[in-house]
């Protein structure tokens, strides 16, 4: 580095690379909230790119402070790169910079573990990187050297106009919905209760049943609108909606639709046979025009990024992964396997069939002479598994594909029991400071509840992962069928309603 002035040119590099970045990033997260990308890439791609360029604007930002303390001219302390105000040279203008590195630092740190925090706190926290945008055309448009360039000045309007016209297409898209008197409305919890929450409400609204049409033999779509318009909150490919039954009951089912279009939920049901009320209710009362009232969406179905998918769906569990299949880009590597009784209680096979005759397969039983050879579909497979349907089929899925590119969901429990003897548990709530003993015959969500701690149930057996609650200490048994349980030892949460722990403590973060 014998060039007297290389300090001052990565100056100005850095912080003009961090600002478009910044400002590539921020665009990035807007297209990716608003699915406005969805047929280039799935939104676990943008997600992975959105993060990587905000890791990457806070390198270069990091990179610009510290060429200005190594630069012999300017010459900035150490308490001048990072105190707002410390210096002397155009001290507002640095303070904005200064402002905003901390909000970038923020906004990135919180976002490597999202899953862990409040998701309204989350989500808060992540709006800042608006404002550290401004800050950062402010600050650039105040203390730098090049303003006068006519360069600098193209740059600058581009950043600017394209920050300006994403953010507003983020204004205008939203992700509520748009009436005030069908707002999402929270469950009631009462106020001394409210400061203690660990995870995120789950939002309840009033939709309307728009249109219902038999799909298969047993199977009925429906078609779900917010009370009063508006759009629906982003989903991602695998979740599933909670409906609250006039009967009483509480259902999950798996958004069917296409992610993109927010307007509306879309859900298929299957009427079965031994049928605990609730899809017996829905097929023999729902009707156009009545409300229920919807909470979620949740998943833990999620897709993730991969260069190539094996989608196996048996009988209803085609509900998920159809959502999977309408978010993909053309040009991604993919094929379904749809396992059946017969075409006629296969929903939307035909039509899948119709729009992607070179990546669906059907196997009705009625139609083989055989069953169908799950090793001999795996074996030379290399794809991300994706697998929905009957637990026999699941079973033999995963005897043949290693678990790190297997993905399941079920929508029956499966049965899990402890190896430990039935023993009276402490729970301690950190936050509330509230400390109880559970039976060994109750439920940890039942006294939970009875506690009055504000945490949501609705299927109480450890399918549709409502009532998540994150440990503190102790070691939880999971006996539930929402994730893997390795998956949730890392990420320290436990489903209460079915699962207990070891020993006779669990300190949990509510």
């Amino acid at each position: 580095m014998n060039e007297p002035h290389i300090w001052w040119y990565i100056t100005r590099a850095s912080a003009l690379i961090a600002w478009a970045l910044m400002t590539i990033s921020v665009l990035w997260g807007i297209l990716l909230s608003t699915r406005v990308m969805r047929r280039i890439d799935n939104p676990a791609w943008l997600q992975d790119l959105h993060r990587y360029l905000g890791g990457l604007t806070l390198f270069m930002a990091a990179l610009h402070m510290v060429s200005l303390m190594l630069d012999g001219w300017l010459k900035f302390s150490l308490p001048e790169t990072l105190v707002p105000f410390a210096t002397d040279y155009k001290p507002l203008a640095v303070a904005l910079g200064i402002i905003s590195f901390y909000i970038l630092i923020a906004v990135q740190g919180t976002s490597l573990f999202m899953n862990r925090l409040p998701r309204r706190f989350w989500k808060g926290l992540h709006y800042s990187s608006y404002v550290a945008l401004l800050l950062v055309a402010l600050h650039a448009g105040w203390s730098g050297t090049d303003v006068g360039a006519w360069w600098y000045r193209v740059l600058a309007i581009v950043l600017i106009s394209v920050a300006t016209i994403a953010v507003l297409v983020r204004i205008i898209t939203g992700t509520k919905t748009g009436s005030s008197s069908s707002a999402v409305r929270e469950k009631a919890v009462p106020a001394e209760d409210q400061l203690v929450l660990a995870r995120p409400q789950i939002d309840t609204r009033t939709m309307v049943v728009s249109t219902l049409e038999d799909v298969a033999q047993g199977v009925r779509a429906i078609r779900l609108l917010p009370l009063g318009g508006g759009q629906l909150p982003v989903w991602h490919p695998g979740a599933h909606v909670t409906l609250h039954l006039p009967n009483g009951l509480q259902r999950q089912y798996s958004l069917c639709g296409d992610p993109a279009e927010r307007t509306h939920y879309d859900i298929a049901v299957l009427k079965t046979e031994q049928s605990e009320g609730g899809s017996e209710w829905i097929h023999a009362n729902l009707s156009p025009g009545m409300t229920l009232e919807v909470s979620g969406p949740l998943n833990h179905f999620e897709l993730k990024p991969a260069n190539e998918y094996l989608f196996i769906a048996g009988g209803i569990g085609i509900t998920p992964i159809k959502a999977m299949i309408e978010s993909l880009p053309v040009r991604r590597k993919w094929k379904l396997i749809y396992v059946g009784r017969s075409r006629s209680t296969m929903a939307f096979a035909e039509e899948l069939l119709e729009r992607y005759p070179d990546h669906v397969e059907i196997h009705a039983s009625d139609e083989q002479d055989s069953q169908l050879d799950v090793y001999a579909l795996t074996a030379s497979s290399t794809a991300q598994v994706y697998c929905c349907g009957p637990e026999s089929l699941m079973s033999a899925v995963t005897s043949f594909v290693p678990a790190e590119r297997m993905h399941l969901e079920r929508f029956v429990a499966i049965a899990r029991a402890s190896s430990l003897p039935a023993s009276p548990l402490e729970v301690t709530c950190r936050k509330s400071k509230k400390s109880f003993v559970v039976d060994p015959q109750e439920s940890i969500l039942d006294a939970l509840e009875e506690n009055g701690l504000p945490v949501l149930g609705s299927c109480k057996k450890g399918v549709c992962g409502t009532c998540e609650v994150r440990v503190v200490e102790g070691k939880p048994v999971h006996l539930d069928s929402v994730i893997d349980d390795a998956e949730k030892d890392r990420l320290k949460v436990m489903y209460p309603c079915v699962s207990r722990a070891e020993g006779d403590k669990l300190v949990l973060d509510l």
